[in-house]
């Protein structure tokens, strides 16, 4: 036995969660985050710097989006046999080079391509964090420890990206991307003293894209992935005009707090049931979301049935990312890390296909429409899963895979 797979054997065997380790990859899904989403409260500010306009500067969403679609599969693809702490801190580093450059540059399309690098580092990092975490600790362990390290992303949208837009209108937008470089260079000494070491797949051993896509359960988990992220960004992307609709233009920010909360409240809930029943959780999930929608729907000029539906809509997303990762995880086995970029990928076409539709349907129809079509792709996302019994979303998420063993 190699040491990188001794120290791999004896961190998995450990009884006792590995926090630091955990906190550190959660911080690293935090960054991630919030460096996708901070343009979005600060366009403003940055057009008038580059001198664009709003809809322009909003690109640097998009690209980044665009970048992690594109280059999650290839680069995991290409790197699976890499040693996996230093692939992780090479990710952290790009987000810090991406965050300095976006932070100093005075060029749209510098912004543009530091904008698609954070994408690219963005797709990567996502498809290493749940192998990682499963990995850390022993098998009747890995729920807890994916909802940990998968509670950044929540944070982030909960309480980060307010926070972050807040802090740029007092220091401005630059400063504030300096912080986030500043943050991601305390997380590479945070991974490095914290996070084990574990080796690469052997690419002899490293299953090629399309046999990962037949693995039973994977395809479920993909459809599923994109029928639920793509009814949440048609509806979370647009939550400003639907609000409007509905006389509620200036409680936008009560809404976005209720649902912040209300997804933090379901990390810890996955986290507590997910080892035994990733099933009835993921159902759950769609089930709750769906009935939100309908409420949504419904709730004409009716702002305490929006309050409410938007709370249980958090309840049904907060643990979305930890469920379909685990999910995509427990049946890809060995091939874990590729099933992971699979469901990135997934997750970014829902993000920009969600903002597409969305679009569309406020133009063409009336902001109202959108808990509609919601409910239409959750009510796919409830079919699949229900049908999944046997792989895809088996009860149980604890199983001992080919990759636990090496």
């Amino acid at each position: 036995m190699t040491r990188l797979q001794h120290t791999a054997t004896r961190a998995a065997g450990h009884d006792r969660l590995p926090l630091s380790g955990l906190l550190a990859l959660a911080t690293a899904g935090f960054v991630t985050i919030m460096t996708e989403a901070l343009p979005a409260g600060i366009l403003p500010e940055m057009s008038g710097d580059l001198n664009v306009t709003e809809a322009a500067a909003g690109q640097t969403v998009t690209v980044y989006a665009i970048g992690s679609a594109l280059a999650a599969i290839p680069l995991t693809a290409a790197t699976i046999g890499w040693p996996r702490r230093r692939l992780l801190l090479l990710a952290i580093a790009g987000f810090a080079v991406a965050n300095t450059v976006t932070a100093m540059s005075e060029s749209y399309i510098l912004t543009l391509a530091s904008r698609l690098l954070a994408g690219v580092v963005a797709g990567l990092l996502w498809a290493l964090l749940a192998g990682y975490a499963r990995r850390m600790v022993a098998p009747k362990q890995r729920g807890k420890a994916m909802a940990i390290a998968m509670a950044g992303t929540p944070v982030a949208l909960a309480i980060g990206v307010p926070a972050g837009t807040f802090l740029a209108g007092l220091i401005g937008w630059r400063y504030t991307f300096g912080i986030m470089t500043l943050l991601a260079l305390v997380l590479l000494l945070w991974v490095f003293v914290s996070v084990p070491k574990f080796p690469g797949q052997a690419r002899s051993a490293a299953l090629p894209l399309r046999r990962t896509l037949a693995i039973p359960g994977i395809a479920a988990v993909l459809v599923v992935t994109l029928a639920f992220v793509l009814a949440h960004n048609v509806l979370y992307t647009y939550i400003a005009p639907y609000l409007a609709e509905n006389g509620m233009v200036d409680r936008i920010d009560i809404v976005l707090l209720v649902f912040g909360i209300a997804s933090l409240l379901s990390i810890a809930i996955t986290g507590a049931l997910i080892d035994r029943h990733l099933r009835s959780l993921m159902i759950s999930s769609c089930v709750l979301f769906a009935g939100a929608s309908l409420a949504l729907g419904l709730a004409t000029d009716a702002s305490w049935l929006v309050f409410v539906s938007v709370g249980v809509w958090g309840l049904a997303f907060g643990g979305a990312a930890t469920l379909l990762q685990t999910a995509s995880a427990e049946a890809a086995g060995a091939a874990g890390d590729l099933a992971q970029s699979l469901v990135v990928t997934c997750w970014n076409i829902g993000i920009a296909g969600g903002a597409i539709a969305g679009s569309f349907l406020i133009t063409s129809f009336r902001p109202t429409s959108l808990p509609w079509a919601a409910l239409v792709l959750l009510v796919l996302a409830l079919g699949v899963t229900a049908t999944a019994k046997r792989s895809g979303f088996p009860e149980s998420a604890i199983h001992d895979t080919a990759l636990d063993r090496a």
